[in-house]
């Protein structure tokens, strides 16, 4: 007799082959202490037995990491991202046996007083004492800074041992980024006949004459793809393709960003009209310019724009707009590609790196099985990625908006707001999180203004708080923060659920941040439509998917049917493979892994890290992501191009 499948809660669900990430236990809470905890004697004491054991002075990883423990790892052992849990797997990696661990030492990092040694806790709530440290490291071939999270083992006499190590490349040797002491004196002065001045110098840089070919090329929006389909216009020269141009920029490697669109920061501009960025500023800033002081807590898409357009131009960036990749071709003999780019005038490059950055998603999932799309006679029926705005005239009109994450939240405010009768269906549930709650709870103490506290870490001192904790312990952080985030928008969320709207809280009740890792959406942070769900003034349907498009209106499996002038389908977006598909063909499309997600040791899949074909990259998410890991895809790229890494090394 067959078995029937279990069904996936709403809430777990996730990309096509991402493992659920299941949320690491705390170590267990000691006793007080008869003595004052002295940081810095206890973090220095643990150093010195790990780099005793990096040495081989020291035999058992068991001394230094407690039994659940967590190495998180970007570049520093390998040339990938690595979680590596418990000493048993520790100690593999540090004792590789004919191959010497590429890390060579952990030193302290107290160069201000946000970084010194200092009492903190394990856990989300404070009641498991710990030490924190931030670390520098030193690699066989880089630099980079680490975090360590010391707790008293209490199954060892409180012996002070680690429950994650957080390590990061951050420089190559002897290729450092063009920076401070290092930065370009912008003359060379004496008496050089016929020199070119600067803005002779960067025209020629800019227009990729010869000698600035480009080693890589960085692919944002695009009219058609090479194979005959036609793309998606919703991304190009954001986030993604300017972060990675600007590190590869003071790494020395030559990059072109190519955008179809008229303008850098046209992606933007030409989204729904009021989009606003539901990220805080503080958390936001791109790499080398920050936001100035007066920006701004949410950013305005069009004011994003214009700022996207300014950092291309202070930072040197290479840009083409209104171009095209027209044709494509890997020779795996060469290591290079041969593309075609149209432009006003056609040029062919062989950049030796692709780099895709057409967004976080890949081309719209539009749901063309249902059945009467054609027969709908209404004044639109569209994706929400060509949504653009409410009609001036449309009150009284009725719209249906399929879906119930941040998009479709946004654009039912913004008809509600024309006048518009709206209802939104919502197929499964939606987790909802306010978005000033986030301020108060997540990004209190690390990404703010003030902190709750004298200390302001600059945000790349925030970024490895941040980051330094491995996915499976950052899922547990997140149950209980969401526990908090509940606690402070439980009236709108019992309002919710009494309008019928149904509510979730993320993978293993991980929050928001670990379901667009695993998801890529599922979430709306509220900045104001949940109020007018709550009183019924945008109403629900809950439950429920869509039988048929009927000419003016909408049919439902319960039965019931909606009155339609207008309908956007807010159903998200296909896979970012599906779109190097488009553009590069089965070819590419076939050696690529799985991109977003997590992999087995809960690092996701495919971004910023070697995709599985030669010479491509993928390149995504929010601003944050971008900051912090584009310098990690720069360094990969900066290391195959040196000859320090090889594709297929470790």
């Amino acid at each position: 007799m067959a078995t029937a499948a279990l069904e996936i809660p709403s809430s777990d669900r996730g990309i096509p082959g991402s493992h659920l990430i299941v949320p690491a236990k705390f170590p267990e809470a000691s006793p007080e202490p008869l003595e004052p905890i002295d940081p810095q004697r206890v973090v220095t004491v643990w150093l010195d037995a790990f780099n005793h054991l990096l040495r081989g002075q020291e035999d058992s990883t068991r001394k230094l990491f407690l039994d659940e423990s967590y190495w998180r790892d970007l570049l520093c052992s390998t040339w990938d991202f690595h979680t590596f849990q418990g000493p048993s797997k520790i100690s593999s990696v540090l004792k590789t046996g004919h191959k010497p661990c590429r890390l060579r030492e952990l030193k302290l990092d107290s160069n201000s007083d946000f970084k010194k040694p200092a009492l903190s806790s394990a856990d989300y709530n404070g009641t498991i004492k710990a030490v924190q440290a931030f670390l520098t490291v030193e690699t066989d071939i880089g630099r980079g800074r680490g975090l360590v999270k010391l707790v008293p083992d209490t199954k060892d006499g409180g012996a002070w041992k680690a429950f994650t190590l957080f390590t990061t490349l951050e420089e190559l040797k002897g290729h450092e980024e063009s920076t401070c002491t290092r930065r370009p004196t912008g003359v060379d002065h004496g008496a050089h006949p016929g020199r070119l001045n600067w803005q002779q110098m960067r025209d020629a840089e800019a227009n990729c004459e010869t000698p600035f070919e480009p080693a890589v090329l960085i692919v944002g929006t695009y009219l058609h793809g090479i194979f005959g389909k036609t793309c998606s216009q919703r991304q190009g020269a954001g986030q993604g393709g300017l972060t990675v141009a600007a590190r590869l920029k003071q790494l020395g490697v030559r990059a072109l960003v190519i955008d179809r669109n008229d303008r850098v920061g046209d992606n933007w501009r030409r989204r729904y009209h009021q989009l606003v960025l539901h990220d805080c500023v503080w958390y936001d800033h791109l790499p080398y310019l920050n936001f100035p002081p007066n920006w701004p807590v949410f950013t305005p898409k069009d004011k994003l724009a214009e700022w996207f357009e300014t950092y291309a131009k202070a930072l040197e960036l290479n840009v083409w707009t209104k171009t095209n990749l027209t044709a494509s071709s890997w020779d795996d003999s060469k290591h290079q590609w041969t593309v075609t780019l149209e432009r006003e005038i056609d040029g062919t490059f062989y950049p030796r790196h692709i780099v895709q950055a057409t967004g976080h998603s890949g081309e719209p999932y539009f749901p063309s099985h249902i059945k009467g799309l054609d027969d709908f006679k209404g004044d639109r029926l569209v994706h929400s990625s060509q949504f653009t705005g409410p009609q001036p005239n449309g009150k009284g009109k009725k719209a249906v908006i399929v879906g119930s994450c941040n998009s479709a939240h946004d654009i039912a405010q913004d008809y509600y707001e024309y006048g518009y009768d709206v209802t939104m269906v919502q197929r499964s549930s939606t987790l909802v999180v306010g978005s000033n709650s986030i301020i108060d709870v997540d990004m209190k103490g690390t990404y703010s203004e003030d902190g709750g506290q004298t200390l302001k870490p600059p945000v790349e001192d925030a970024d490895i708080d941040n980051f330094a904790k491995p996915n499976p312990v950052l899922a547990r952080y997140k149950t209980e923060s969401t526990r908090a985030l509940n606690a402070l928008d439980a009236p709108i969320l019992l309002a919710l659920q009494r309008a019928g709207f149904a509510l979730d809280n993320g993978p293993s009740s991980a929050g928001n941040f670990m379901k667009y890792l695993h998801r890529g959406g599922g979430y709306y942070i509220d900045v104001g439509c949940s109020s007018l769900i709550a009183s019924g003034q945008i109403k629900i349907k809950q439950g429920v998917n869509i039988a048929r498009v009927n000419p003016h209106s909408v049919s439902f499996d319960d039965g019931s049917e909606v009155d339609a002038d207008e309908i956007v389908f807010a159903t998200g977006y296909q896979s970012m493979k599906e779109t190097a598909r488009v553009i590069f063909g089965d070819q590419v499309a076939g050696r690529v892994g799985d991109v977003w997600g997590f992999d087995a040791e809960g690092e996701v899949r495919g971004m910023w890290r070697r995709s599985g074909c030669e010479g491509f990259w993928f390149v995504g998410g929010n601003l944050a992501l971008c900051r912090f890991f584009s310098r990690l895809l720069a360094l990969q790229i900066k290391g195959l191009e040196v000859g320090l890494m090889n594709y297929g090394d470790d």
